[in-house]
């Protein structure tokens, strides 16, 4: 911006010196001085008035030499930012497209209102791979600034959801503002990739949520329903919000809760829970366990068999579940 205003600060005062110099060697009226000037640093020269005295032509020549090299930078520093500006818009979003072309089993974040960038902090922090798909540019250079991989467009364009990946992806989240919108993007979604989890958000209007779900979306959340049970709970029970936000948020002690999906190579798969060594040697908890049908086993007992393709919730320190998920 400095620069900008140096150089029009310099056109202003070559224009007003040539004008004033006019006036005075050529004894021109103001505008006709003006004039003289314009037509002589842009070198078209109409030949309707000239300098007559020697003076004004010496006072001329030094003029064209200033004023012409003074524009001919400007237009050159216009058409450089024209032409490199547009490359590297055409370079990032060739880089961006390459980006989302080797994304697996990623997530599309659609819509980056506060709630998608609250899921797309989450997601990072995780290492979890995603693109953010969203129509407003404003929000698409923070999304840049961020670092996360963009996509501009609508989210219920099929074009757009196919250039984000849908077919590879493993999930989408569908945060834009209006339930219609969102009720869009699942349909559209849902229709793309039939195996596709689909995280919907609702306004939580009544019949909303029913809508969404026959759309294909896997699960339904409303916000505002969600911060209405916390801010409850805080009051109900402020010693077990406390504790899940310690295991939520890595806090100071540094715990943990996390999911983990036993392999058929896990050290500890077909082993009771007592066999597995989890408590003795990870210092690990298990809290529950989730079969492969979908049945909830809450506090396992010892003899629980740890089976291939069961995701245990577990609960301890960082390394230590970092340790843990290494050998499942």
């Amino acid at each position: 911006m400095k620069r900008v205003l140096l150089i029009f600060s310099l056109l202003l005062l070559i224009l007003l010196g040539g004008t004033l110099g006019y006036m005075f060697l050529e004894n021109t009226s103001f505008w006709d001085g003006l004039y003289l000037t314009v037509i002589t640093i842009t070198t078209v020269g109409y030949g309707d008035l000239v300098p007559i005295h020697t003076s004004g032509k010496i006072f001329t020549v030094f003029l064209v030499f200033a004023g012409v090299s003074l524009v001919m930078y400007i237009f050159g520093r216009i058409t450089e930012t024209m032409i490199e500006g547009g490359l590297r818009r055409i370079v990032e979003r060739r880089k961006m497209d390459k980006k989302v072309a080797r994304l697996r089993d990623h997530y599309i974040v659609c819509g980056f209102g506060r709630i998608g960038r609250v899921i797309s902090k989450i997601l990072k922090e995780n290492n979890r791979p995603f693109v953010v798909i969203d129509k407003n540019i404003e929000e698409l250079r923070e999304v840049e600034r961020l670092g996360y991989i963009e996509l501009q467009g609508e989210a219920s364009d099929d074009d757009t959801l196919l250039a984000a990946g849908i077919k590879r992806a493993r999930g989408l989240i569908a945060v834009v503002s209006s339930d219609a919108d969102n009720l869009y993007i699942t349909l559209t979604a849902r229709g793309l990739n039939p195996d596709l989890f689909i995280l919907a958000r609702s306004s939580g209007v009544n019949g909303v949520e029913k809508k969404l779900m026959r759309a294909g979306a896997s699960k339904v959340i409303s916000p505002y329903y969600i911060g209405a049970r916390r801010m409850a709970q805080l009051i109900v029970r402020p010693t077990v919000m406390d504790f899940i936000d310690l295991t939520m948020h890595a806090g100071d002690l540094g715990l943990r809760m996390e999911e983990l999906l036993v392999s058929k190579r896990a050290s500890i798969a077909n082993k009771k829970l007592q066999e597995s060594g989890i408590r003795k040697n990870y210092d690990v908890i298990v809290v529950a366990i989730k079969r492969e049908d979908g049945k909830m086993l809450f506090n396992p007992k010892p003899d629980t068999m740890i089976l291939p393709g069961d995701i245990m919730i577990v609960l301890g320190e960082h390394d230590h579940i970092t340790a843990l998920e290494k050998e499942v």
